[in-house]
């Protein structure tokens, strides 16, 4: 799924307001981390992460293999925050036209 930068755009405020659902603690991405991150993800459409760690490089790391493996869309990277979306089925979130 591709989205143009005015759908990005919407997006990133929608999630503006948007507390962190995941935690990527000292063990880093785990399969529990990413059972948790997919629930969210066909929950909410539009979720946060926070990945704590302090290494740029570690946090790309992490961030491409998220979406690699639940197929998400990478909207925004804010420093330990990253913020994903997927739409569901159901589409609870409505995206304006390209």
């Amino acid at each position: 799924m591709k989205l143009s930068n005015k759908q990005k755009k919407h997006l990133k405020g929608l999630a503006h307001s948007l507390k962190p659902v995941v935690l990527l603690g000292q063990n880093g991405l785990t399969e529990g981390v990413l059972a948790e991150i997919e629930n969210a993800l066909n929950f909410h459409e539009l979720i946060k992460v926070k990945i704590a760690t302090d290494d740029r490089e570690v946090k790309q790391l992490i961030i491409d293999a998220i979406v690699r493996e639940t197929e998400a869309l990478n909207i925004a990277k804010i420093g330990h925050i990253v913020v994903l979306f997927r739409q569901s089925d159901n589409k609870k979130i409505e995206l304006p036209r390209k």
